[in-house]
């Protein structure tokens, strides 16, 4: 059953035009249904094999003006990093008592930042860690030394991403809420950070599609043309 909410969203986006990322950055706004502030997300197809691991591609990006979610970050460290880690608003902090709340399956949290000494330890809870996103990895940023820095990144905004097995991106880039260049400033962001990244490996066309889409509400096809450099 849709509702009529989503009917008049369906209505106002022509899904047989590709609309550029200034028009969607509006629309996106305009045909949100929910009542809460819903996320906004990015699909975008890469023209990559992630089998193949130079592929496979994974990263991490600041979005100026953040996701407008705050994210729950649980820093693993040896004592001695702790204070540095609470004072830059690390949420939760510690390391044994922790691995045994995630063995138990406790996974309330959006990121985990580790310490490399505390790896050997982490390396067992890759099978609940895993298949969250959330194993702590040197490429996101996410195993380091310096945990107050670490914690200070992911706090003002940045975000990571990691192709899934068709070759698809999907990442959240903000809020509803957001005014429509916030939106636009943002996807631009992720979609540099891609192009970046572009395997040397990879031929024909990189950006295969882009599409944006609110919690709840209809995608909206993006011209790669418009999002270009």
């Amino acid at each position: 059953m849709i509702t009529k909410k989503r009917k008049l969203a369906n209505a106002k986006v022509d899904i047989n035009k590709a609309y550029s990322l200034k028009e969607a950055s509006s629309l996106v706004k305009e045909i949100n249904t929910t009542k809460f502030d819903s996320s906004v997300d990015l699909h975008i197809k890469l023209g990559v094999d992630p089998k193949k691991a130079d592929q496979a591609i994974r990263g991490t990006v600041s979005l100026p003006h953040g996701t407008g979610k705050t994210k729950k970050v649980l820093v693993l460290c040896t004592p001695d990093k702790e204070a540095a880690a609470k004072d830059a608003g690390a949420d939760f902090v510690g390391l044994d008592e922790f691995i045994t709340k995630i063995e138990g399956g406790w996974t309330d949290i959006d990121v985990i930042i580790a310490t490399p000494s505390v790896m050997p330890k982490i390396g067992k809870l890759g099978k609940v860690l895993g298949p969250r996103n959330l194993m702590p990895n040197p490429k996101t940023g996410t195993v380091t030394n310096d945990v107050a820095a670490a914690v200070n990144e992911v706090k003002g905004g940045k975000i990571a991403f990691k192709v899934d097995k068709v070759g698809i991106i999907h990442a959240s880039i903000g809020r509803v809420s957001f005014s429509a260049e916030k939106i636009a400033e943002n996807s631009q962001e992720l979609i540099n950070a891609l192009v970046k990244l572009k395997p040397s490996s990879s031929k024909g066309t990189y950006l295969k599609g882009v599409s944006m889409a609110s919690t709840m509400s209809p995608g909206i096809l993006i011209d790669t043309k418009s999002v270009s450099n």
